[in-house]
């Protein structure tokens, strides 16, 4: 395997960085995406593109298409139809596109929690009405709740579930037999799926994900698929991500919410960038998602020997940690603003998540190991003292 430097520390100071925009001394190890390069393919496509100088209006070719679906069906076992996706800005623009078009102002959107905070903006910004359908969660795992979710999905003002494939914050990969079941409650009760799949490429090494349209004909026909490179090669600022449906009513009427709201052109570099880690991203990727389990073990035997009264949940994708504080506090809020006043590290409180996230915190280990280290000796001072 071609080896690819994931040690050396890069400064991302004064880059006008979301995540590093902070005070000094400070250590930001929050939103989701990563202090590494991407991958030397990308960077040369980008870079090829910027050499040619004139940055005007761009298409969606068809090798962009074929770049995606060939990426999904060497990668995943799902065998797309290239001409049903739809190119759009980000998944974010994409799910408030879908909640827009595919549900009324008041209706209620099913978000099986805890779980990404920015689905709550989605919906809420909207005029859309939140309906947590909490996770069971028991000695470090999760699982779902298919009872309390049925009856949530029964509400007769539930028209979506914005589903999490690979689950962020909490690192679960659902398998087929769950999705199919998700899948047939929300046939039973007249719910459309929306499918956020943007972590499906993060995952332990030699551990695979289930698209949610992949495991049988009724997901298929009643689910949206929101999917991108920007999560698994760090290029969220490039904003390039893809809608598939293979419903053809479901696909119109995506695809009009996406052109109506001016989310469906790509910017100069969009293309080639994701063209580029589909075509010729995979060594790296598996480099990467090593580099990331290692972390998550040196992160793992950590808390285990230092920090005992908390308890890491088990988890297969994501690089994200999701740490259970409950038996030290029941508010996060107030834990992780201490830990950043008195430590400089700045991580994620659980409340943002969903009610039932309320006592964990969620952790980026997305960088390199010597500052997980850092983070790791950071976060146990500032439990302890």
């Amino acid at each position: 395997m071609e080896q690819f430097d994931f040690d050396t520390v890069v400064s991302r100071k004064n880059t006008l960085s979301l995540k590093w925009d902070v005070a000094e001394g400070e250590l930001p190890l929050w939103v989701a995406d990563m202090d590494f390069p991407t991958a030397p393919c990308v960077r040369r496509a980008i870079e090829k593109r910027a050499a040619h100088g004139i940055f005007g209006y761009s298409i969606v070719p068809k090798e962009w298409g074929e770049a995606v679906s060939d990426w999904w069906k060497t990668r995943h076992g799902f065998a797309m139809n290239s001409d049903h996706l739809i190119f759009c800005t980000g998944v974010v623009p994409a799910i408030s596109s879908a909640v827009r078009k595919l549900s009324t102002p008041a209706e209620k959107v099913v978000v099986m929690t805890p779980v990404y905070n920015i689905f709550f903006n989605s919906i809420v910004n909207n005029g859309r009405f939140v309906l947590e359908s909490p996770l069971a969660y028991k000695n470090g795992e999760y699982a779902i709740d298919f009872e309390r979710l049925e009856a949530d999905l029964s509400d007769e003002q539930v028209s979506l579930l914005l589903l999490c494939n690979p689950h962020n914050p909490v690192g679960k990969i659902w398998t087929g037999e769950e999705l199919s079941r998700i899948g047939a409650l929300c046939k039973k009760h007249g719910v459309t799926v929306i499918s956020d799949e943007i972590h499906c490429d993060i995952t332990a090494p030699n551990c695979a994900y289930t698209p949610f349209a992949s495991v049988n004909e009724v997901n298929a026909d009643i689910s949206i698929t929101l999917i991108a490179p920007t999560k698994a090669f760090n290029i969220a600022g490039v904003q390039s991500a893809a809608v598939y449906a293979d419903n053809g009513v479901l696909r119109h009427k995506i695809w009009r919410a996406l052109n109506t709201d001016e989310v469906a052109e790509p910017n100069a570099f969009a293309i080639d960038a994701a063209i580029a880690a589909f075509r010729e991203g995979t060594s790296w990727l598996d480099s990467l998602r090593e580099y990331l389990w290692q972390n998550r073990k040196i992160a793992a035997d950590f808390i285990r020997r230092e920090l005992p009264q908390l308890t890491l949940v088990n988890a297969d994708a994501t690089y994200l940690l999701w740490v259970d504080c409950s038996k030290i506090t029941a508010d996060t809020q107030k834990l992780t603003e201490h830990i950043r006043k008195s430590t400089g590290l700045y991580i994620s409180s659980g409340s943002q998540y969903g009610s039932s996230g309320a006592a964990f915190v969620r952790i980026n280990i997305a960088c390199p190991a010597s500052v997980l280290r850092d983070a790791l000796n950071r976060l146990r001072d500032g439990i302890l003292h």
